[in-house]
């Protein structure tokens, strides 16, 4: 099988994905470790047959609804190619918006202060945390010192392998990653602390994964609390309602929290910024309209 007759026998296979013609580019291009490019001017070169092997499965998983990311292995996020695996969500790119208001904070803040800190909460692939330390470092922004936090020792085994792979060895050192049950296992204050949470309600995260994407139920389930004990409420607020709170006890006077509640939860979480006590709060929009994260200022108790 060469290129060409992969990529449209894939095409075929693939007829009732959203997008047969990238899935099988993409998956190809993973297995012959190349670009769209090659792909195009290289037709007529024939795959291995462990390559044809990998590709015919790589469909066979497809077809089944699993993602595409899951099968590749790797997912650009905010410019950068992450590691992902079952063991944490895939990134989307709604949640880029995390990042961006992440970095506002940052620039904001440098105005004041030299050495920052930060806590990205619930890291899963450590792509919202890494991307903030990457994107200050490319940017010319004094980076943060960095804490990933999850509950999920097989999320952090993600998050090592991408602070090895994206970010440089002089920048590794200011980052600390730690397995904590929120903030249980975390001592230290912040300036400004981002998580992306479960925050969708059980009986839709059972909708959702009958497509078969096979993400983690453990983070999309926000009807548990912190215990992990379900809630009775049903509204995907259970962790939502210890966390910010326990967020406000990790930030430093003039702290900021940003949370991606997404547009089952913005409204009802913004509430509970208030009933913690935070100030200056806001819900912010992602590129589609949708409400996305909520922002609140923390000036102390």
């Amino acid at each position: 099988m060469d290129i060409a007759t992969a990529r449209r026998w894939g095409r075929e296979q693939l007829q009732l994905s959203p997008t047969p013609e990238l899935d099988a580019d993409c998956m190809l291009r993973s297995i012959l470790g190349c670009d769209k490019t090659f792909l195009l001017f290289h037709r007529e070169t024939l795959l291995t047959d462990a390559q044809e092997r990998r590709f015919r499965d790589s469909v066979t998983a497809r077809r089944t609804g699993l993602p595409v990311a899951y099968i590749t292995g790797h997912k650009e996020f905010f410019g950068y190619d992450f590691a992902v695996s079952r063991a944490v969500l895939i990134p989307k790119p709604d949640t880029e918006l995390l990042v961006e208001n992440a970095i506002h904070a940052i620039q904001e803040k440098h105005a004041s202060a030299s050495a920052l800190t930060l806590c990205d909460m619930c890291t899963g692939s450590g792509c919202v945390g890494l991307s903030i330390l990457r994107a200050c470092a490319d940017g010319g922004i004094v980076p943060p010192g960095l804490t990933l936090a999850d509950i999920s020792e097989d999320a952090l085994a993600v998050a090592r392998q991408n602070l090895r792979s994206l970010v440089p060895p002089a920048l590794q050192g200011r980052v600390t990653i730690v397995r904590s049950n929120l903030f249980a296992a975390v001592s230290a204050s912040f300036d400004i602390i981002v998580a992306n949470p479960p925050y969708i309600p059980a009986q839709e995260v059972a909708v959702l994964l009958q497509d078969g994407r096979g993400e983690p139920v453990l983070a999309l389930d926000g009807d548990v609390d912190e215990h992990g004990c379900p809630t009775q409420e049903g509204d995907g607020l259970g962790l939502m309602r210890a966390l910010v709170p326990q967020a406000a006890q990790h930030l430093r006077s003039g702290g900021v929290l940003v949370i991606e509640a997404g547009e089952y939860n913005a409204e009802a979480t913004e509430r509970l910024f208030r009933a913690a006590g935070f100030s200056d709060t806001r819900i912010h929009r992602d590129l589609s309209g949708q409400l996305r994260d909520v922002y609140g200022v923390w000036q102390g108790a």
